[in-house]
């Protein structure tokens, strides 16, 4: 698949993931995903779990948040440092700076990953 991150559902995605319309994002990523072949279906995956985990931090059900930035963070390690057009190497350490802020109580100062 040739991600194109311009147009079409990937871009609408990225455009409710960037006003933190996490929900919405998601919606538009999952359309991808149901039609991916390996391994970009486990990488938009990811790129779904993160949306989701964004909008039960937005919810304040912060064990849902942690368990599915964890499941994104696992999906993305076997990816090279970019992929798909995204720089997967920052998002894997923004995941892991947001997981540790989680755990410790106080995520409230942390940028949104940044998908990009």
């Amino acid at each position: 698949m040739t991600f194109d991150w311009t147009t079409g559902p990937l871009a609408e995605g990225l455009a409710c993931y960037r006003s933190q319309r996490f929900w919405q994002a998601h919606e538009h990523w999952e359309e991808i995903w149901l039609k991916c072949e390996e391994p970009d279906k486990t990488f938009v995956q990811a790129l779904i779990q993160i949306t989701a985990a964004m909008h039960h931090f937005q919810r304040n059900e912060f064990p849902g948040a942690i368990s599915l930035l964890s499941k994104a963070l696992q999906r993305l390690q076997p990816y090279p440092n970019e992929f798909g057009g995204i720089a997967v190497a920052p998002l894997r350490e923004s995941l892991r700076e947001w997981l540790r802020a989680l755990e410790a109580g106080d995520a409230s100062l942390c940028p949104f990953p940044r998908i990009a």
